[in-house]
């Protein structure tokens, strides 16, 4: 492949050299955060890993929190962290910038993290309840029968 700028990243990839954007690590996408942000997302991940069993893991531009299933990622911005946690129904607070239904039974809360003070309850609180819920097994419906007509 010819030299081109990776549509991903926006890297420019010289011919024939080797590029993987995609696989990146926590370390790479929290490096460059100031002070406040570091002491932040540190407060944000020793709180979630007292939580239990889990995976963390660094995909694409976004850490990811999962059991099972992922229960929040956090996207590390310029100025804030922007969390984003999966709820079984929708939270009303001060906190949440945006909440958005993902599937019919998931409703993920976006909440902009500035400073480490900003970890603590109710944000710690609905973390705890999302990595509960992701566990829970999801009722299943039965499907509509359909009945012949005569």
């Amino acid at each position: 492949m010819r030299a081109h700028e990776c549509h991903h990243c926006k890297q420019w990839i010289e011919e024939g050299e080797a590029h993987d954007c995609w696989t990146t690590t926590e370390a790479a996408l929290t490096e460059d955060l100031s002070d406040d942000l570091r002491e932040a997302w540190e407060r944000l991940r020793e709180s979630v890993v007292e939580f239990g069993d889990q995976r963390i893991y660094a995909s694409g531009k976004a850490i990811m929190f999962a059991r099972r299933v992922c229960y929040a990622f956090v996207r590390p911005k310029r100025s804030f962290l922007e969390l984003v946690v999966f709820l079984p129904r929708a939270v009303r607070s001060a906190q949440v910038r945006r909440v958005e239904r993902t599937t019919k039974s998931k409703v993920a809360h976006t909440i902009p993290i500035r400073h480490r003070d900003e970890v603590e309850a109710p944000i710690t609180d609905w973390l705890r309840q999302a990595y509960d819920f992701c566990e829970a097994p999801t009722p299943r419906t039965q499907p509509a029968r359909r009945t012949r007509r005569s």
